[in-house]
Parts: C-alpha cells; sequence; structure tokens
C-alpha cells in the first residue's frame, strides 16, 4: 500500500482469498484508513483479476462487533476487517 503508515499485511488477506477460495470479498475498514481504501482493493484485486469481487464497506466500523449487515444479499464469502489490535 502506498503513502501509509500501517502494515495491513495484504498478503496474508491474499493467501486468506485463495484459501477459502472467495469470489465476492468485502473489506471493511476503520475511519483511519477509508483514504487509502482504492489502493487497498487494487492491491488485492491485482492477484486475482477479474476472477474475485472486492466490494469496500463504506458504512461504520466501530471495532470486530460492528458487522455489516446484509452482506449475505450481496453473496459475500469473505468479510475482511482492519482494527488497531495485531490480529493472531
Amino acid at each position: 500500500m502506498t503513502n501509509s503508515k500501517y502494515d495491513l499485511e495484504l498478503s496474508k488477506v491474499i493467501d486468506r482469498i485463495k484459501q477459502t477460495n472467495s469470489k465476492n470479498v468485502c473489506i471493511q475498514l476503520p475511519d483511519g484508513l477509508k483514504p487509502y481504501a482504492k489502493d487497498i482493493k487494487e492491491r488485492i484485486a491485482s492477484a486475482f483479476g477479474e476472477e474475485v469481487n472486492i466490494f469496500i464497506w463504506a458504512g461504520s466500523c466501530f471495532g470486530a462487533c460492528d458487522t455489516p449487515h446484509g452482506l449475505d444479499k450481496l453473496k459475500i464469502d469473505l468479510l475482511i476487517q482492519w482494527g488497531h489490535s495485531e490480529w493472531r
């Protein structure tokens, strides 16, 4: 990701999409990362071409408990959320 002080571990995101064979992926970002949404989407999409659809959730994100409603209607296979704590 360009011009960011954050390490979003996008290689892990790409690996997870491959592992789960997801075709429709939604990324949910906290407000501080939303300016980078396009860069994040492009980086992930570049690993898959047209075989994976990446959606950006533009709504609220107040932590992992703030899961978007209606993802099932969009047929989202995988939700990727970023927060402020290290994921283990």
